[in-house]
């Protein structure tokens, strides 16, 4: 094959070679590799360089995220000492990449704030974010390694965690079973309980920021609406504002959303177990009030509706958890993870733990959920975790008033039954007509 010198100089090569993710010997490799793949080409140059890209990739050159970079005319992937590999998605506050430490090869997370949405609030958000990770260090949250400023780029350098969300994890699998649930919600309870007793709030606890490793390790991530418990809570920028995922709201945050307390992350952390066992949020219909109206006066649908093999003790615990007043709910992160010890892997020989006196029986019909049959959408619907998005601040939920009255009581009352009596009495003056 013949690679003419407008394809050696093409805009794809060019950048390439500048970007330093390939150099001339690995660009010269990928073409031989073509070659004796006997491939025919037309003179298009467009098609020769998806060819090059593709050998590129089969050789382990670059990844297919760095070839549409390379394509789109990017050449700069280095953040500080870090080179950026790959994308990882969004957070709450910015992109994720992959990247690497330049001199000591170690993957890491870099959460980028991205140029066009940095004002200076957002700056200041996201320097919080960094220095309130920096006062945490457990191997059940995300941790902080560094931090530091490209140009006008800001960026915070994390802990790189292999494998994928609760959330995708539950959607590609299904639902958990509980020995599974017990054991990543146990390990994301001990990272909060960590957060909770150096004064932070996570606020924001849903599957989709609980990452699970290939070995069945839980983190906790995504921190960019932590705030305090104690101290100066004026000082946080989203204090008395109601913050967080419409699915994962406790009631007592929507309605006192200036009196932070661990108990926040307790109900959040019990809708997500309930997520991880059914496979749906506790309230999948809905716009972002009703969800949040909800969560304040209503009860889910019981999970063993939705799983028939879950066990009472199990869904009372989910039960204690999303209690609507805190006074009822499990009171700490720690006493999760002991309520939950019966069903941990390692453990399953314990006894379950005595319900405490006044809480209900566990039993399916006084757990505290709902038993009748779902309506449609809460088995169809799929988990509404986009609603309330991560950042995303909910305005307090308004009086919609009662439902409207049913028509068909005052129908029969005033129409059918009159037009009945009225059939009747034309029927019994036709018999007395004949029978004179």
């Amino acid at each position: 094959m013949d690679f003419s010198l407008d394809n050696q100089n093409s805009p794809f090569v060019l950048c390439a070679l500048a970007s330093g993710l390939v150099d001339q010997d690995q660009l010269d490799e990928a073409r031989a590799e073509i070659e004796r793949a006997g491939e025919t080409l037309e003179n298009d140059k467009r098609t020769i360089e998806q060819r090059l890209a593709d050998a590129l990739v089969g050789l382990g050159y670059l990844n297919a995220w760095q070839v549409i970079q390379l394509q789109q005319g990017r050449t700069k992937f280095t953040l500080g000492l870090y080179r950026i590999v790959d994308s990882l998605g969004r957070g709450g506050m910015g992109q994720v990449f992959k990247g690497e430490h330049s001199v000591l090869g170690r993957e890491v997370a870099i959460k980028v704030l991205p140029r066009e949405t940095s004002t200076p609030e957002a700056v200041a958000n996201f320097t919080r974010e960094m220095k309130t990770l920096a006062r945490l260090d457990h191997p059940n949250l995300v941790r902080a390694y560094d931090a530091g400023q490209d140009g006008n780029v800001h960026f915070l350098v994390t802990e790189y965690v292999p494998g994928q969300d609760l959330r995708k994890m539950v959607r590609k699998h299904g639902h958990l079973d509980m020995p599974t649930a017990a054991g990543i919600i146990s390990q994301v309870a001990a990272g909060l309980q960590h957060a909770h007793e150096r004064g932070l709030i996570h606020r924001d606890v849903k599957p989709g920021n609980v990452l699970v490793t290939p070995e069945g390790t839980a983190k906790l991530s995504d921190l960019g609406l932590a705030g305090p418990l104690e101290g100066d809570l004026e000082s946080d920028p989203r204090y008395g504002k109601i913050a967080g995922t419409a699915d994962y709201l406790s009631p007592d945050h929507i309605q006192s959303p200036r009196d932070p307390t661990p108990a926040w992350d307790v109900y959040s952390l019990g809708c997500t177990l309930y997520y991880a066992v059914t496979g749906k949020v506790p309230f999948p219909t809905g716009s972002t009030s009703d969800k949040v109206k909800a969560h304040c006066e209503w009860q889910p649908l019981d999970p063993g509706r939705l799983n028939k093999d879950l066990d009472p003790s199990f869904i009372q615990v989910i039960a204690d958890m999303m209690a609507k007043d805190p006074a009822d709910r499990v009171p700490s992160a720690k006493d999760v993870i002991a309520r939950l010890r019966p069903w941990l892997p390692a453990e399953h020989s314990l006894p379950a733990p005595p319900i405490a006196a006044g809480r209900r029986d566990g039993s399916a019909a006084a757990n505290g959920f709902r038993t009748e049959d779902p309506a449609p959408g809460d088995c169809d619907a799929p988990p509404a975790s986009a609603a309330g998005a991560p950042g995303h601040l909910i305005a307090p939920p308004g009086n919609p008033g009662p439902r409207p009255p049913s028509i068909w009581g005052p129908l029969v009352l005033f129409v059918l039954l009159p037009l009945g009596l009225i059939g009747l009495l034309a029927v019994a003056w036709s018999v007395l007509a004949a029978i004179q």
